[in-house]
């Protein structure tokens, strides 16, 4: 199942880790594949320009709010690479728990999508995931665009998709 992010979310995430000096984190919330909602935690890493740890506090709420019947599950995590590229880190790597889970990295604009496995492709933790963008802000016409098979995106300040990295750009 590919996970789908709206542009709207997206670029969020993408504008609160550019205004931010440190790591920005928090839990991805989904209904079956698609990402409802991105939410925010306090990062409370000793260092958090160079690290996130999503506070238990937040952790322990969404993992009480995910039992609540019709609630959204918890997809996993994002955060944010002020000064990096938005692909795991070996710290990234050695704190994740091979549990299947989603990563959201964000840096220099772009943002990737990664899960978390044993015997990963990157740091032996981490694989990169494909995902869909649908551009939600067109509901009125009923025409939303969504882009497919993407392994990272870029956006506009608008929203709207600049570049992407789709998978079959990869196996060139």
């Amino acid at each position: 199942m590919t996970p789908v992010f709206s542009s709207e979310l997206l670029l969020g995430l993408l504008r609160a880790a550019a205004k931010s000096e440190v790591e920005i984190c928090g839990i991805l919330r989904a209904r079956g594949a698609r990402i409802v909602r991105a939410d925010p935690a306090a990062n409370v890493a000793v260092d958090p320009a160079r690290h996130f740890e999503i506070d238990p506090a937040a952790l322990l709420g969404a993992y009480r709010d995910a039992r609540t019947p019709g609630a959204a599950d918890i997809a996993g995590w994002y955060h944010s690479h002020p000064g990096g590229r938005p692909d795991p880190s070996p710290t990234d790597a050695a704190r994740a728990d091979p549990d299947g889970r989603l990563w959201l990295i964000v840096g220099h604009g772009v943002a990737r999508l990664w899960r978390a496995v044993a015997d990963g492709a990157v740091h032996g933790r981490f694989d990169p995931v494909c995902f869909a963008v649908a551009d939600d802000r067109d509901e009125a016409e009923n025409a939303k665009h969504i882009e497919k098979s993407r392994l990272a995106v870029q956006m506009d300040p608008t929203g709207r998709t600049l570049s992407s990295v789709r998978e079959r750009d990869m196996s060139r």
